[in-house]
């Protein structure tokens, strides 16, 4: 039984993600804490689901020749570092902690939507950095995030991008899918050395999702950019409302 919700959960984890164009982990972690896992586990079981979706859409992105490597690199490998770092400070922090820090990503989620919104008309101007610091700063923010919370952090890479980079917006997410992948795979291994991670669940809801996610590239055409704006938006904030709850129940 617990199989056939974890294949559900996923086809539904990556419907959702491909719908509303969120990352995985900010589906799937709200997902596993409704299944019973505890908080550490939903974290690191969500890094490895989210290692096959996001390796699924960079090979995708590479065989159209939109994967810039150096670039990848450049934010990739501050990010695997801060990983590691999230990692063992999730380790360390106490579970109900841990879910009201997700609850607040998903607040700054709902700001960053607006301010992606606005980078898209060029409305508003990061500060000026020097590119290898501003890469820095990037793949750190993005790493510390998806060791510690099981999220890509695309949701917040992507402005960075834009931001500090000055990057155009679909070059920024063809980049931060690669980064994901790294920082992933980093996540992942560090939560296995922890002793956190459950192999099967999150092989099974990455597969699912990869399936739920060419569903939603069907109907996705079909719905009114209003529409997904507002379905984001109370995913947002009902996964905060969830999460933070949870975190109350433990204290």
């Amino acid at each position: 039984m617990l199989w056939i919700q974890l294949i559900f959960c996923g086809l539904g984890a990556g419907l959702l993600s491909g719908l509303l164009g969120i990352g995985g982990g900010t589906v799937l972690v709200p997902i596993l804490l409704l299944l019973g896992y505890s908080p550490l586990q939903a974290v690191a079981t969500s890094s490895l689901a989210i290692v096959v979706t996001a390796s699924s859409g960079t090979f995708q992105n590479w065989r159209m020749g939109f994967v810039d490597f150096k670039r990848v690199a450049l934010l990739g490998l501050p990010a695997l570092f801060a990983a590691q770092g999230g990692v063992l400070w999730a380790a360390q922090m106490p579970e109900p902690w841990l879910l009201i820090t997700f609850g607040c990503l998903m607040l700054l989620n709902l700001y960053l939507l607006s301010l992606r919104q606005q980078l898209k008309t060029n409305s508003v101007k990061g500060p000026r950095l020097r590119p290898t610091a501003a890469r820095i700063v990037t793949g750190t923010v993005a790493g510390a995030i998806a060791g510690l919370l099981g999220v890509g952090g695309g949701a917040i890479m992507v402005p960075l991008q834009m931001l500090l980079l000055q990057e155009p917006i679909k070059q920024a997410i063809q980049t931060s899918l690669g980064v994901i992948v790294l920082t992933a795979i980093s996540a992942t291994l560090g939560h296995q050395f922890q002793g956190n991670l459950l192999w099967l669940p999150g092989l099974i809801l990455g597969f699912g999702g990869l399936a739920g996610a060419q569903l939603s590239t069907r109907l996705l055409p079909q719905l009114s950019e209003t529409l997904v704006y507002n379905l984001f938006r109370g995913f947002l904030l009902l996964s905060a409302f969830y999460s933070f709850w949870n975190a109350s129940q433990m204290l």
